[in-house]
């Protein structure tokens, strides 16, 4: 697994955490995915 998986992964479960708190996990797990994504693409540009 690589680094940039992992961070993907990982606010993909922070979001999905954060739904299950506030009874709609989905669009938080959308979000979670997102926000993932952003930050592999600021963090690993090349």
């Amino acid at each position: 697994m690589k680094k940039d998986d992992m961070i993907i992964y990982g606010c993909v479960i922070i979001g999905a955490g954060i739904g299950l708190l506030i009874d709609n996990p989905l669009p938080a797990v959308c979000i979670g995915l997102g926000v993932g994504y952003l930050i592999k693409f600021t963090m690993f540009e090349k």
